[in-house]
């Protein structure tokens, strides 16, 4: 059993170890450098990025991040807040102070 295991990790390694020379090949060749400056506007399509999705997505993914992060404080701070009372209602109780 552990030398199949071990056979499998060999195999696994190897093939993780020889996918980029396979990728490499299978990928067009790149296209040659550009001389001068080519306004976006004169590129064509598939060289074009939406970007103002991209970017207004990455702003709605954060505040939203932040107000759960947010709302998740406030609802352990209460937690806390009615704790601290208890146990201040509890030392009242008994005397202590």
């Amino acid at each position: 059993m552990n030398a199949m295991i071990r056979t499998f990790a060999v195999l696994l390694i190897a093939l993780a170890c020889a996918a980029p020379a396979f990728s490499a090949e299978a990928q067009p060749p790149a296209p040659e450098p550009q001389e001068e400056f080519a306004p976006v506007s004169e590129l064509p399509p598939q060289e074009q990025y939406p970007v103002l999705p991209l970017l207004v997505g990455a702003y709605v993914f954060v505040i939203v991040v932040l107000f759960v992060y947010l709302f998740s404080l406030t609802k352990r701070l209460a937690g806390v807040q009615r704790e601290v009372e208890r146990l201040d209602a509890d030392l009242k109780r008994t005397g202590r102070t």
